[in-house]
């Protein structure tokens, strides 16, 4: 197996959660098959995640933590992203860490575009997965909401930045598991972990 060198970005803005659980047991595996891995936990991060009245040309300066995720994820040849579904999307928190890092220069370039128009993508050569972890049933998260996060954090997101392809894993009910089901989801980041896929 190819070794690679992972990014993963534990996506709770809590210092203990669930998801950052999985994302630990993701790291350990793949450390343990021999990858290089580097792990930021949003909730370590200080950095003011409102865009505000910055734009393409005046750009609000990154703080050393942006700075750094935007590093790592240039270093990294496979990204992972762990996160909690909030009312139907990403917690604040982890939005404003996209919406403040992800800019024009070093994820994308507007001046260049795609065959569909799109601005070109810079952060490209590299594979993604993305751990989500929500309360609605997979069947209801597609037939009701229509994989609205997935379709956010997976499309308009991580590929649209050049990150594909992007696999997802699910974990539902993770509010109130049911009983083994916590160390079976543990289990499932690790096998995910060690195949870095």
């Amino acid at each position: 197996m190819t070794q690679k060198r992972i990014f993963i970005l534990n996506g709770h803005p809590a210092a203990e959660s669930l998801t950052g659980s999985l994302a630990d047991s993701y790291a350990n595996a793949a450390r343990k098959a021999g990858h290089q891995v580097r792990m930021t936990n949003l909730h370590d991060l200080q950095f003011d995640p409102d865009y505000g009245f910055g734009g393409y040309v005046n750009q609000k300066p990154l703080e050393p933590e942006l700075e750094q995720v935007l590093q790592d994820l240039e270093w990294a040849e496979h990204v992972v992203v762990a996160t909690p579904m909030w009312w139907g999307g990403l917690p604040a928190k982890l939005k404003g860490l996209f919406d403040r890092a992800l800019l024009p220069g070093r994820a994308f370039d507007t001046r260049n575009t795609t065959k569909l128009g799109l601005p070109a993508p810079l952060l490209t050569d590299k594979t993604g997965h993305v751990l989500v972890l929500s309360d609605t049933p997979g069947f209801l998260f597609r037939l009701f909401y229509r994989n609205a996060l997935i379709v956010q954090i997976q499309k308009q997101i991580l590929e649209f930045v050049g990150i594909k392809p992007v696999k997802v894993t699910q974990f539902n009910g993770t509010s109130h598991p049911k009983a083994g089901a916590v160390e079976k989801w543990l289990a499932k980041a690790a096998k995910i972990g060690a195949q870095a896929v």
